[in-house]
């Protein structure tokens, strides 16, 4: 359907700009989609439209995959309940602070910052562990959620596709294998220097740490949390320990890594990611239960109304992933992603087609909301322009993946923009719009650095 099949996406972002509301604009455009593809049917029956929508959101259910991403967002609200509730947040902030570890804005943003590069094995625990050890400090210095999220969902997938010893070097690999590149491990390898948008998003959260300066809409709400600060404080939990957090914590990180390892049969990089998330989160959910029960200060009944209030604190979250899931599922029925690929052209100057290829997986990272779906959609297109025009084969590569994470850190329906909302307590619709900023001016700048190098490396 050509230009149609982009008209899904442009009903969601104008109703989202128009009404500031994701969910009106989430089922908006999976209705748009749908119609598209009941006009483009010879049997397609245009009133069928709103039950095909309906029938959409059903069908999410029937990958195990997603219903395991959707368990955990709801699990993990119940996991934060009980760590802010055992006063395990406030207390560990204290004993960081009293050792010195964090005294300062700029301490706890570099805290955040190196949990996400020491946890590169995968970008979902990288950005949760961050989120949920920061949240405390940052509250303590006045310093806003989406900052937060900012920093550790910029953080943590440029760092995952810059050290390549994790899943995503695994699927990049495997798509180039497919796609018959000669040389693949040495051109993989060979990305990570030319990765300009990971070098250049990690560059920009270092600025925004360091000088400790904020712009756009980021500022309004960290001045608006400083007013917040000057009001209140963090809440006091007499008697609290550190180790209300910290052993939950300890069990989450150290299962994700077995369950990585048990599920990749031996190797943490093919581990199945949404199997060892879940699994380790419900275990550490039960590890922080008994040692609050084991405490006296609360009770079986108390325990469980806490997990379902913190759990209700994320529905209205885990409803946007539930549609954003249905979303992307029809849009690559309808075929947005491979239209937006072809959008890179034939007829480019040789300078320009390394570019381009940024700016497609970059809109099509945006529409899909998936960094990793764009690498399986591109790279085919990437490979044989390789082969045929002799290109540097990681020139082109890192276009290609840098473009995912570029489209992926601007996109509202990415998995991971969601779940760093969840991890640091804002709004996904802050998020993307303090975010937002921050990403196009590394995608920008990345775009003409690709002009630029591809000057002297052409």
């Amino acid at each position: 359907m050509g230009w149609l099949t982009i008209l899904p996406q442009v009903v969601a972002i104008g109703i989202v700009l128009w009404r500031k509301e994701v969910i009106l604009a989430l089922i908006a455009g999976i209705f748009t989609s749908e119609l598209l593809l009941l006009i483009g049917s010879e049997n397609g029956v245009v009133m069928m439209a709103p039950l095909e929508t309906i029938e959409r959101v059903v069908n999410v259910f029937s990958s195990a995959d997603s219903t395991r991403v959707l368990m955990f967002s709801l699990i993990i609200g119940c996991l934060i309940a009980y760590l802010r509730h055992s006063g395990g947040v406030t207390a560990l902030v204290e004993l960081l602070i009293n050792k010195g570890v964090t005294k300062t804005k700029k301490q706890a943003g570099l805290m955040s910052f190196v949990i996400g590069i020491v946890l590169f094995v995968e970008s979902n625990l990288s950005v949760i562990t961050a989120g949920i050890v920061s949240r405390g400090l940052y509250e303590k210095f006045g310093m806003s959620r989406e900052r937060l999220a900012y920093v550790i969902d910029s953080t943590s997938a440029p760092v995952c596709i810059l050290i390549l010893i994790n899943g995503w070097g695994a699927v990049v690999l495997a798509n180039l294998n497919a796609n018959g590149l000669e040389n693949a491990e040495t051109t993989l390898i060979g990305t990570i220097f030319y990765n300009f948008y990971a070098w250049i998003a990690l560059a920009i959260v270092l600025y925004t740490i360091v000088a400790d300066k904020t712009h756009g809409p980021m500022k309004e709400c960290e001045e608006r949390k400083q007013m917040e600060i000057a009001q209140s404080g963090l809440e006091e939990f007499p008697g609290s320990k550190a180790r209300f957090m910290i052993v939950p914590l300890f069990t989450l990180i150290s299962l994700i890594f077995i369950f990585m390892y048990w599920t990749g049969g031996g190797e943490i990089r093919s581990g199945d990611g949404s199997k060892s998330i879940l699994y380790a989160t419900i275990i550490s959910c039960i590890v922080a239960y008994v040692m609050m029960i084991s405490t006296g200060r609360f009770n079986h009944m108390q325990l469980v109304e806490i997990g379902f209030k913190g759990m209700n604190e994320l529905l209205q979250l885990v409803s946007i992933v539930l549609l954003s899931l249905a979303l992307g599922a029809s849009l690559k029925v309808l075929g947005t992603g491979a239209f937006v690929a072809g959008m890179a052209g034939d007829n480019l100057p040789m300078i320009m087609i390394v570019p381009m290829l940024f700016l497609a997986s970059s809109l099509m990272a945006f529409t899909t909301g998936t960094s990793w779906g764009t690498f399986a959609l591109m790279i085919p297109i990437g490979v044989p322009l390789i082969q045929m025009l002799g290109l540097p084969p990681a020139f082109v590569i890192s276009a290609i993946l840098g473009g995912g994470v570029f489209g992926d850190h601007c996109s509202p329906i990415s998995d991971t923009t969601m779940i760093s909302s969840v991890a640091s307590g804002c709004s996904l619709l802050d998020h993307v719009r303090t975010q937002l900023p921050y990403a196009l001016v590394g995608g920008i700048a990345t775009f003409f650095v690709y002009i630029v190098v591809g000057i002297f490396v052409i």
